[in-house]
């Protein structure tokens, strides 16, 4: 085993990466190795994929299982060794297919990597004596470690890209040019690249691709539950039966709603499905009750004191603890051994949990906090933001963004969004909010200082409105008063930040701290090419941001 693709990655004695029987997300080796090998194998479909589009119809079914292959390996979504004993038999039967298809078709079948010709073990010890082909280090004393790192930032990217698109095929929304896209990032990796511009080249590729992939996202979720308004969402409990809805799937908390309709059930939602109730097809739902607990790493102390049952519907999920483990429920690319797992949008066995359980007894006082700043909320009160920048009612706009995490140094977020200047306006996006979303931020021009725009794919929404603020200046967005500072933890995180890059936004603020798989000759790259500036302190930080628009 050998991993490094999150944030939460072991740093042992200058050396990154989890290396021992069991990672620091709780991923055994087992299930990390297998992991491995059915990203070899999608790699190997990746490059049949390409090929059958250059002769023939595409087969979509493999491009659906690739974006589902893909998502179930990000951090902290399925720890199940069987469904990945499952996913890479499949792989095996799909690439089978796909090279028959190109045959039948007159298709080139000639120079195709060694993933493509991979023949899975039958068994587990088998295909763990596999494992070393597919490990992301795999080649490092030919390629080095720079080659090594870029790679991983292009897979790393490209598993988010996945999930985001996975997420956007399961509301009806599906592109070619996205499964196409992704196929050719795939293929590509199975050539074991070596040239470092060509592996740039490819990963701003890839960005590009992510933008179109949260445009689809967007309209997938605005147009199965309309275009979020502002909305208070109340964040303590009312008396009654209650199911906690957590991950990012709105699709899968909609099929909750509709299965607890007239049942007297509550439903709340945790983490980053937060943003959901400010979509006026969601909230509809009198029995959307509010939101419960903070972000996904208190989700041990948060579910075990939740009176009900608890569905994860993606990343991102931690051990469960005995407290809490015999009424959770998993489903989508979510897995963990034991845990009961949804199939078929059937949560008939989650309403009776929640009938057979106590429920909340009392109903709190009322507190809530505001969501729902979607872009055509934002850019409908455009003329009174663009007003009160041009008489300096608005000095700045901070974008603070992103994932939240575990690990020391992320309460810099907190104090940022609470030593910002009163003139400054703070837009968040993504679960990173919970470190200030509860404090109280006031008003600037007339308008909330807080302004939530959604999930982290929500990315898109942020961008259509930093652009609309641009050609409204008549300048770049670069040249708006603008800073982006971006907390990452997985590889949703850095799809994010390569379309950021993809799309020339500089200087963006990237922590707690840097992806271990970031070389610092790859860091200086970054440094130059886009100005990727690491994290400092906050009042250093602020005051840097400050100081470059005044200049």
């Amino acid at each position: 085993m050998f991993c490094f693709q999150c944030e939460q990655t072991a740093r042992v004695d200058g050396l990154s990466g989890c290396a021992s029987a069991k990672g620091v997300c709780g991923k055994d080796e087992t299930t990390a190795d297998l992991q491995d090998l059915l990203i070899y194998q999608l790699k190997g479909i990746g490059q049949l994929s390409e090929r059958l589009r250059q002769v023939a119809a595409p087969d979509h079914a493999a491009d659906s299982f690739t974006l589902y292959a893909l998502f179930t390996t990000l951090t902290n979504v399925n720890f199940n060794r069987a469904v990945f004993t499952g996913l890479i038999a499949e792989a095996a039967r799909i690439r089978d297919r796909l090279r028959a298809a190109v045959a039948a078709a007159g298709g080139e079948l000639e120079a195709l990597s060694q993933a493509v010709e991979f023949q899975p073990a039958v068994d587990l010890a088998g295909l763990l004596a596999q494992a070393n082909i597919a490990s992301i280090r795999a080649g490092l004393d030919l390629a080095g470690e720079d080659v090594i790192g870029l790679r991983a930032l292009l897979l790393y990217g490209l598993k988010g890209v996945a999930a985001y698109a996975h997420h956007a095929e399961v509301l009806g929304e599906a592109r070619d040019e996205i499964y196409a896209g992704l196929a050719h990032a795939l293929a590509f990796l199975a050539t074991e690249p070596v040239d470092i511009q060509a592996l740039l080249d490819e990963t701003l590729a890839l960005g590009r691709l992510n933008f179109t992939v949260m445009e689809t996202l967007d309209a997938a979720n605005t147009g199965r539950f309309g275009m979020p308004t502002p909305s208070p969402v109340r964040i303590l409990p009312v008396r009654g039966k209650a199911i906690l809805v957590s991950g990012h799937d709105l699709g899968d908390l909609w099929t909750i709603l509709e299965a607890t309709k007239d049942t007297g059930i509550n439903v709340y939602t945790h983490g980053e499905m937060l943003p959901a109730h400010g979509y006026p097809g969601l909230r509809a739902y009198p029995h959307l009750a509010g939101n419960y607990g903070t972000a996904w790493q208190d989700q041990q102390q948060e579910f075990a004191t939740f009176p009900g049952p608890i569905v994860m519907t993606s990343n991102c999920l931690i051990e469960p603890q005995p407290a809490y483990r015999n009424r959770l429920f998993t489903t989508g690319p979510v897995g963990w051994p034991g845990i009961r797992h949804i199939a078929n949008a059937d949560y008939t066995q989650v309403v009776r949990a929640a009938l057979a359980m106590p429920g909340f007894t009392e109903t709190l006082p009322e507190k809530t906090i505001l969501v729902g700043f979607a872009r055509n909320t934002v850019l409908g009160v455009a003329d009174k933001v663009i007003d009160a920048v041009k008489k300096g009612d608005i000095r700045h706009f901070f974008l603070i963004g992103g994932c939240d995490g575990a690990a020391p140094g992320r309460n810099y977020y907190t104090d940022f969004a609470d030593q910002a200047p009163k003139d400054t306006m703070l837009l968040t996006l993504g679960c990173g909010k919970y470190r200030f979303n509860m404090h109280e931020h006031g008003e600037v021009a007339g308008l909330p200082r807080l302004l939530d725009i959604g999930q982290c794919n929500d990315t898109y929404s942020a961008i259509q409105i930093a652009t609309a603020l641009a050609n409204a200046f008549g300048c770049g967005v670069n040249d708006l008063p603008l800073t982006l500072v971006v907390s990452w933890f997985e590889q949703k995180a850095a799809a994010v930040l390569l379309t950021l890059l993809a799309l020339g936004i500089r200087n963006v603020r990237l922590g707690p701290s840097l992806p271990a798989f970031l070389t610092p000759a790859l860091l200086d790259v970054l440094v130059e090419k886009f100005g990727i500036q690491p994290i400092t302190t906050a009042g250093a930080d602020i005051q840097a941001a400050l100081t470059r628009q005044a200049s």
